[in-house]
This record gives C-alpha cells, structure tokens and sequence, in this order.
C-alpha cells in the first residue's frame, strides 16, 4: 500500500520496532494480505511499559498549555492526512470508505474536544471548619494507561482513549486489535511528526491477546486500564486488575433496542434504523439489534424498511457507491447466518435478504414475527440483519427492551413529548436516542449499565477516568 502512514511496525519508546515474527492483516473484502506486523511478545509490552513509565516522570511535569498544545497539533495532523487514514482504515477492517472519511471525523473531534476541555481541570477550594486551616484540591493524571481498543472502530476508539489521557498528564500503552493495527500505527507516526515525547504513547502489535492483556491488566506499574470489547475479556481483565487495584473503564456488549411507537413518524423512524443497524455492516457496539414495533404500524414499517434496505449496495469499500461492507472475518460471518437460520427455524419470516453473497458479505436483512426465543433476541449479532418483533403497550415495549444484562445503547421513536420523558427516564441503558438513530458525541458521555461496562468516555466525565483528586490541607 503506497502511503507515508502505512508502516508495518510496532512502535515503542519512540521508536518503530520489527520483530522476527510476524502476523499480516487480511483485507476483508478482497481475503488477501494487507501487510503484515510484528508479533510482539509479553517482554516486548514489559519493554513498553518500563518506557512509558520511564516517559511519565517527565511528562507529568508538562504544563497542561504544553500537553494541550501538542494534542492540537496531532488534531491538525489528522485533518491533514484525513484521506490516507480512511483508505488505511477501509483497507484493514472493510467499512466503505464514505463511512471511513466520517470515523476519521468523528475520532478527531476526540481530539479537539479535549485540546480544549483539558485546560478547565479546575480543583476546588473548600471553606475549613476550623480556624487556621486552609483546604484544597488539585487534579492530576492517574500515570501509566494501558489501552485495548477493538476493529470496528480502529482510529475512533484510541482516540477516544489517548486524547483524554494525554491532556491529563499520562502515558499510554496501546494494544490496538490485531485485525486491524494500522490505523494505530499511522496514528503513532502522526504523534510523533507532531512532537510527543518518547515513551508518552507505545504501540503494541501482537496476536497473543491473553498473554498481553493479562500483562497489562497486572503490571503494577500501570495504574488504569481502559478496554473495548466483549463483555467476557472485560471481566477477566476486571479480575486480573483487581490484585493491584487498578482503575478500570470497560465499554462493553450490548443489545440495543429500537422502539417505534404508534405516535412516532414513521418515515424518519426509518431513516434512523438505516443510520442505526447498517454502519460499518452493523458491527457497532451501538447497533441496533432488537427493532420492537408497535403492532398498529408494524406492516407498514417493516415494508417501508425493506424498500430502503433493498437500496442498499453491499461490496468492496473502496469502489464507489457502496453502504454496506464485508463482516470482518469468518467467525462474523458464522455468527450471523447462525441468527438468522435460528430465528427462521423458531418461526421468522425472511422480509428481505437472509443469504451470504460470497466471502465475507452477508445481505442486507429483514426479519419479521421473530421470536423472543430466538438467539438474536438475546445475543448481539454483529451483522447486517434487522429483527423485527411487534409489541402491544407502552410497558411491553419497556419491559422487552430492558429485557437483557446488557445497556449500552437504546432508541425509540415517538412524537409524544411525556412519552418521550417516561420512557427515555424507564429505559435501563447508558444512552438514550430519542427520535434519532445515532448518540455518539465528543462531547456527551459514551458508556453503559449493567453489563455493558463501567465508565464513560468523551465529554469532561471522560477526562475524569483519567484524573487523581488530590486534597491538600495547609495548616498555620
């Protein structure tokens, strides 16, 4: 690949390092080898770890104006090579390249966002109950991060992750996921054309997941660990953290409901389930995966969103034209013709799609009268298909959404404003979309409930997962 951002190395204190062993990073819509990158060991991350703790002594010296500062300029890098990271992010994990050109948008606004939003980590003074005293606090960075971002969203979720804890005074160990390293180490290049110290941010490329995420998780020289993912590998890292007590922020599963109530408009309830389901094939974390329709409109719905899926082009990312991209790998694939063979046989009917194309590609599709029995009922499917399940009353459709350990996301649509606060207020999820199929916002909260994880990222509750409240007392 002819790029200046595609390096085919990991990156650790401030240098890109090769290995003798090496793993390559298959292009999903073509099956063929992108390039490959090294297979770096539990000593390689030690290696990085002592760097980036070495790095922290110095680095959390930094002015917060310096620390700011350079978070602008990797900012204004990103926009400069925006092009060339959505090609690189298209190439390794499949999405079309308009959906690409929009993540580099959405990762950089992570950027922006705390640039500025790291110079008001304001402390506080507190009047002293007794004479002679003075109190206050100061907030400071937690110190050495370990970072585990997954493939779907290979720029936007370690931007999510090192634009906070960078501003805040902390260096960075990342573990990109090994589908998709590229985009990490393009962002690597871009910190260090900016002018990050060495060691502030390590890129750690390997296959073995186990070995360094227990690495990460235990080392007591990291203090917090922050990991995207499935709601299985967060709660074995929780465990492996739990011996040196460290913090941990986990965006875990979900199972995203999709409200449409009698009152809403249909038309743009529609337009939202498009943007909601079919993003990146619909392997997003806030997909949706359960769409509960009121039986009233039930028909005319689901025959409104099947005239619009069947619009839908599926294929390579890189041609022009299309919406839909390859599942990222065999096991995706499997997945979701599991769904939709299981819901079928319990009595689905196939509105539209239901079938492979060929390699990777799934149809765009529509499934009506599923059941509540159905494994795509209950699991997340991570794929291009739409459930369709009618309902009755207000409180079936709140007792069906809530109806799962996860939380991460829901949506519903209605035009009736208490409607809106009654159920926006009873749905057990981190965030809400009312009337809109898309949440996600540098500057509003991302997080869920329940199992679907721990913390927030974005907005100042972001930076917060990465600051120490200190609390000093001056006596006479």
């Amino acid at each position: 690949m002819n790029s200046t951002l595609f390096i085919e190395k990991a990156y650790i204190d401030g240098k890109f390092v090769h290995s003798e062993k090496t793993f390559p990073v298959i292009n999903p819509a073509t099956l063929l080898p992108l390039g490959h990158v090294p297979d770096l060991t539990v000593k390689d991350c030690q290696t990085a770890i002592n760097a980036a703790e070495n790095a922290w002594k110095q680095w959390q010296k930094t002015t917060i104006g310096e620390r700011t500062t350079l978070v602008r300029k990797i900012f204004e890098l990103i926009n400069e090579y925006k092009t060339e990271l959505a090609e690189i992010m298209t190439k390794e994990c499949g999405k079309p390249l308009t959906e690409s050109l929009v993540e580099v948008d959405y990762a950089n606004s992570y950027m922006e966002w705390y640039a500025e939003e790291g110079k008001r980590t304001y402390g506080e003074t507190i009047p002293a109950l007794k004479e002679g005293t003075r109190l206050l606090t100061i907030k400071q960075g937690v110190g050495v991060v370990a970072a585990i971002t997954p493939w779907n969203f290979p720029l936007a979720m370690i931007t999510r992750k090192i634009a906070p804890a960078l501003v805040a005074g902390c260096t960075v160990i990342l573990k990109p996921a090994s589908q998709t390293p590229f985009s990490a180490i393009a962002l690597a290049r871009l910190t260090e054309i900016a002018g990050l110290p060495k060691g502030v941010l390590n890129i750690i490329t390997s296959t073995d997941s186990n070995g360094i995420g227990n690495e990460l998780a235990s080392n007591p020289a990291i203090r917090k660990i922050s990991f995207t993912g499935s709601t299985k590998v967060g709660s074995i890292l929780m465990q492996q953290a739990a011996g040196t007590i460290k913090r941990v922020s986990m965006e875990l599963g979900g199972n995203a409901p999709f409200i449409v109530f009698d009152d809403a408009d249909i038309d743009e309830a529609v337009k939202g389930a498009i943007a909601g389901k079919f993003r990146n094939a619909g392997q997003t974390c806030v997909a949706v995966n359960r769409f509960y329709v009121q039986r009233s409109i039930y028909q005319e719905f689901a025959q409104k969103l099947s005239a619009e899926v069947s619009k839908l082009r599926v294929g390579n990312g890189m041609e022009n034209n299309i919406q839909v991209g390859p599942l990222i790998n065999v096991k995706g694939l499997d997945k979701v013709k599991q769904h939709v063979a299981d819901a079928v046989e319990k009595g689905a009917k196939i509105a539209f799609g239901g079938n492979p194309i060929k390699d990777l590609f799934f149809e765009p599709t529509i499934l009506t009268d599923v059941s509540h029995d159905a494994l795509i009922a209950k699991e997340e499917t991570f794929g291009p298909v739409c459930a369709l399940f009618p309902f009755e009353t207000e409180e079936e459709a709140i007792r069906l959404a809530n109806d799962t350990p996860f939380g991460l996301a829901a949506y519903f649509y209605s035009t009736n404003i208490y409607r809106c606060q009654r159920v926006s207020e009873q749905i057990e999820s981190g965030m809400v979309g009312i009337n809109t199929g898309m949440v996600s916002n540098a500057s509003a909260p991302f997080g869920g409930v329940k199992q679907s994880g721990l913390g927030r990222e974005g907005s100042s509750h972001g930076l917060s997962e990465y600051l120490e409240v200190k609390y000093l007392c001056f006596g006479t």
